[in-house]
């Protein structure tokens, strides 16, 4: 399970998974100037770091490269979920506290979560009537196998890069 995408890595994230195509660093450069002072070369930076990582692949264009996401924002947030229920010592109990945060409207989302996938709640057992994962529109069936593959450095790379200060 990759860490979790410092600040910047996820606004340029949420860029790629938003616009659901291939994009440059100058459309995502322009659109972060729109929030913040920022140099074209940090943008640059980052992007070649997600695609270090695994989490966007590129293709050479004329000069520059366009980024398109290898994964989706769902499948990243259930890694990280997937992750923290997985190290703690009472996966039981952390779920119930994880429960008893949640809202009305997530408590439906989880819900309808559990009947896309056929989870039959009564028996516990899956239902052979589930449902196809495309009958969700944001459910696609690949989504756990779709995060990086690979794990991501710890602190820094192989040439000694960090991926953020203080990370």
């Amino acid at each position: 399970m990759p860490r979790p995408l410092g600040e910047l890595e996820d606004a340029v994230m949420t860029r790629v998974w938003q616009w659901n195509r291939p994009v440059t660093v100058r459309e995502v450069l322009e659109d972060l100037q729109q929030e913040r002072s920022i140099a074209y070369t940090t943008v640059m930076t980052v992007m070649d770091n997600l695609h270090q990582k695994g989490w966007v692949r590129r293709e050479a264009e004329g000069r520059a490269y366009r980024y398109t996401a290898v994964s989706t924002r769902a499948a990243y947030s259930a890694a990280l979920m997937n992750e923290a229920w997985s190290t703690s010592d009472n996966p039981a109990a952390a779920l119930v506290a994880f429960f008893g945060m949640m809202s009305a409207e997530q408590r439906e989302a989880l819900r309808d979560a559990i009947r896309i996938v056929g989870y039959d709640a009564e028996t516990g057992a899956e239902s052979a009537a589930a449902p196809p994962a495309a009958a969700a529109p944001d459910a696609l069936p690949e989504a756990a196998s779709e995060a990086p593959s690979e794990q991501p450095p710890a602190e820094g790379d192989s040439a000694g890069r960090g991926t953020e200060p203080g990370r």
